[in-house]
């Protein structure tokens, strides 16, 4: 048992601290994505442009500046802005139909998506523990469906379950996202993904919008109560791009993964508080699977990371044993 002492380190701290920033900046895009849709404001692909912009700008600012040449090809990072800035897309327009809650919890639907999809091209083995925690997960998403059907007209959008589709796929292009940048990061560089993502997201985007929301834009009236929803959700897109690699290296994923389960309880604060709506009581209960089988999840990826340690630790320790003792076949 490791004592209380042993959590409360200063690396412990700051992963708490940023891991709650990350969750309060994804609650804030569903927070602002929500105030804009219900202004009537359908520009989904036009909210994410600005960050794919700020990406370009200050990342690729960092790599004109070192003057290296690309660790992985160009047009390696084409489709994966195309499919980043469609996720993204997906997600944002979903807000037209359903919840903000409902949202927020389906986007959980990337988790066992990247498993499958890692199991699949980057051959990443998962013990039972983790696919029971995925399990409980998609029965959580379940619910949250079933929620819709029967809350009808208090699920806070005109067509629940096209809401709950356009976010279950946003999901999935999510999770080839994370599967990509995974495999980019690991081969390519971190400062290099945000700066070619953020160019390629942004050139998509600019077409994207030309071509299906020129009318929409051209109709907005651009007022304070548009204008500031509108900048903030590209603003929090921005530090969130940015900072979830920091986690990373700081936590890991596990405390990614627990630190945006409070997005959900932020959400119903929100949902509750500032809109004054009715959240349903299904919804309670599938945020309660969601949590229980995210944690599953993440202590099954705690044992796997403890169990590779000691397993590193026990090599060490044997390389480093004295080579003057023979074999015990060989001593006589």
């Amino acid at each position: 048992m490791r004592s209380f002492k042993d959590f409360c380190t200063k690396k412990t701290l700051i992963g708490l601290g940023l891991g709650q920033f990350l969750s309060l900046l994804i609650t804030s895009t569903g927070f602002a994505s929500s105030e804009l849709a219900k202004r009537g404001i359908n520009a989904p692909t036009s909210q994410s442009f600005i960050n794919y912009v700020l990406l370009a700008i200050v990342y690729g600012s960092i790599v004109l500046y070192r003057r290296k040449a690309l660790k992985a090809k160009w047009y390696f990072y084409i489709p994966l802005g195309l499919v980043d800035v469609e996720a993204n897309y997906l997600v944002v327009k979903a807000y037209q139909y359903t919840s903000l809650t409902s949202v927020m919890l389906l986007d959980c639907w990337t988790i066992p998506c990247v498993m499958l999809l890692t199991w699949i091209f980057l051959k990443t083995k998962y013990r039972f523990r983790k696919i029971g925690g995925v399990v409980v997960c998609v029965a959580g998403l379940v619910v949250v469906i079933f929620s819709d059907v029967h809350a009808g007209d208090r699920a806070g959008g005109s067509s629940p379950l096209k809401g709950d589709a356009l976010v279950i796929a946003g999901a999935t292009l999510y999770a080839v996202t994370n599967v990509s940048e995974e495999f980019l990061v690991k081969n390519a560089d971190r400062v290099e993904l945000m700066a070619m993502l953020g160019s390629f997201g942004a050139i998509i985007s600019a077409i994207q919008i030309s071509i299906i929301e020129r009318k929409e834009l051209r109709s907005i009236r651009w007022t304070p109560e548009a204008a500031i929803p509108f900048a903030g959700f590209s603003v929090a897109m921005f530090f969130f791009y940015s900072l979830v690699p920091v986690l990373l290296q700081i936590s890991g994923s596990t405390m990614l993964n627990l630190s945006l389960l409070t997005s959900d309880m932020w959400s119903i604060v929100i949902r509750v508080v500032a809109y004054h709506e009715k959240v349903d009581w299904l919804y309670y209960l599938a945020f309660a699977a969601v949590i229980i089988g995210l944690i599953t999840y993440s202590v099954g990826e705690r044992e796997e990371e403890d169990r590779r340690r000691t397993n590193v630790d026990v090599e060490a320790e044997h390389d480093k044993r004295p080579y003057k003792e023979c074999p015990p076949e060989n001593r006589y």
